[in-house]
């Protein structure tokens, strides 16, 4: 995850219904990956300004307990049934935030979230579950809530290192170091090298463009996860 919304979901959609992954191996591959592209999309967002700190330290805490429950659900437990439901959400969000970016004005003001640690519990179970993804459920729910987007964007990004961390060792003491396929060698390559440019965008780009680009990301990632979990 770098800019937008778009983390453990369509990855671990692509390597299950595409290469034929396990999803416990699936999900643990992709946050092997996610360890280094998050660490440093994290510390790019931290050079740049774009972290809120108060409110990474409501999400990210509760975010690893739900991520390592998630994780450990899933090494022992078929989870994938909720993926459709979450999706379905998901791009009913992506729709609602392209409506508030159509309507955005200038005079918009940020505001602070209050539902943060429950969304941070569910986000890290739902995120190394495979039901759906840490970005999409916590960026797009902290918008909806007011939020400013690039702080949004950036708390996210930096509280996901910690999470994914947390998820990789959980896999790590359930199924062991088997769970990290050979694919995850092309995704760790492509997202070190998109991960640092996600801050930089992220600060130049206009509050309602960047929450348009959300909108769009979250719509089509969210629909294809969606089809492919109903097919």
């Amino acid at each position: 995850m770098t800019i937008l919304p778009v983390s453990t979901g369509l990855p671990s959609t692509l390597l299950v219904s595409v290469m034929g992954v396990a999803p416990a191996r699936a999900s643990a591959g992709v946050h092997f990956v996610e360890m280094f592209t998050t660490g440093a999309s994290g510390i790019s967002h931290v050079l740049h300004k774009n972290v809120d700190w108060k409110l990474f330290a409501r999400i990210a805490i509760p975010g690893v307990i739900g991520g390592c429950t998630g994780a450990y659900l899933l090494a022992s437990v078929h989870t994938e049934a909720a993926r459709p439901f979450v999706m379905g959400y998901l791009t009913l969000i992506g729709f609602y935030l392209l409506y508030k970016a159509w309507n955005f004005t200038h005079q918009h003001k940020p505001r602070d979230p209050k539902v943060t640690m429950p969304l941070g519990l569910v986000g890290g179970f739902l995120d190394a579950s495979g039901g759906g993804g840490w970005g999409p459920v916590v960026t797009s729910n902290l918008l909806i809530q007011g939020a400013d987007p690039r702080k949004t964007i950036g708390t996210v990004n930096t509280a996901e290192f910690f999470l994914t961390v947390a998820v990789s060792m959980t896999f790590i003491l359930t199924i062991g170091l088997e769970a990290f396929t050979v694919v995850t060698g092309g995704l760790l390559i492509g997202g070190l090298l998109a991960s640092p440019f996600g801050a930089m965008v992220a600060k130049r780009i206009q509050p309602r463009m960047l929450l348009f680009a959300v909108s769009i990301v979250l719509i089509a990632t969210s629909m294809f996860s969606l089809y492919k979990a109903l097919v």
